[in-house]
């Protein structure tokens, strides 16, 4: 299976990725997790992490790299992390076809 399969970047959420990335005194990933709660069943997590567990599956773009471990892959196949930036502020958004409702901000799914 490839990346593209699996998970994908955009350049814009690249681009945001390695600033912030280059921002830190130590090398970094963003890690994009899945955990259970909030309002619609399940949550994104979304931070920076600078080791990667033996399940990861780094997905790279023009130098940015994601971390995702092998539970929360099952819940994100086909999905795509893009960064928005918008009069009303500026986020990380998945896009994922999985998902059958999400809430309102966008931060929880259900499957």
């Amino acid at each position: 299976m490839t990346q593209a399969e699996t998970f994908g970047v955009t350049a814009s959420a690249a681009r945001r990725i390695a600033h912030l990335a280059a921002r830190e005194s130590v090398p970094v990933m963003l890690r994009v997790a899945v955990l259970g709660g909030g309002c619609s069943g399940f949550q994104y997590n979304i931070d920076f992490d600078s080791k990667r567990a033996d399940d990861d599956t780094i997905v790279e773009r023009d130098g940015a790299m994601v971390l995702i471990d092998s539970t929360s892959l099952e819940l994100l196949k086909g999905s795509e992390i893009d960064y928005v930036d918008e009069m009303v502020g500026a986020s990380f958004q998945i896009r994922n076809p999985n998902a059958s409702s999400s809430c309102g901000c966008g931060n929880s799914f259900s499957v």
